[in-house]
């Protein structure tokens, strides 16, 4: 893959974590249930703790759009890491929530939400394995 083709994903990647930023800053202020929920490693947070919380998620996607648009050399890694712990907390989650849909389901789910960080870790093997140029 060449350099522009990079670029462009990686660019993609920090829209995508720009938008998620405006989304979740909108839900978090404006809509009254989400406001009020915030979950964190599968584990729901309600109320003030939610309320407290929830910057947490607008500054690791902020974060996150800033360092793919800017082409951080740890954002692949970061991110892959990230995504292995979403796709974590949806396991967590659909077993240890009433909400939940048990085991099967959050199976799925845990596979699912590890191909985007499966992806990660491949681009950024093949980027440390490209020669550095002087």
């Amino acid at each position: 893959m060449g350099v522009g083709a990079t670029a462009a994903w990686m660019r993609a990647l920090a829209l995508f974590c720009a938008a998620t930023v405006l989304f979740l800053v909108w839900r978090d202020l404006f809509v009254a249930d989400a406001r009020d929920v915030e979950v964190w490693l599968g584990f729901a947070l309600h109320g003030r703790a939610a309320r407290l919380t929830a910057p947490l998620h607008w500054a690791i996607f902020a974060a996150g759009a800033w360092a793919f648009w800017t082409a951080r050399p740890w954002i692949l890694p970061a991110a892959a890491a990230y995504a292995f712990l979403v796709a974590a907390s949806h396991l967590v989650w659909s077993v240890a929530s009433p909400q939940g849909r048990g085991l099967p389901s959050g199976l799925a789910q845990a596979a699912a939400l590890s191909v985007p960080a499966l992806l990660l870790l491949r681009a950024w093997r093949r980027g440390a394995q490209r020669p550095r140029r002087a």
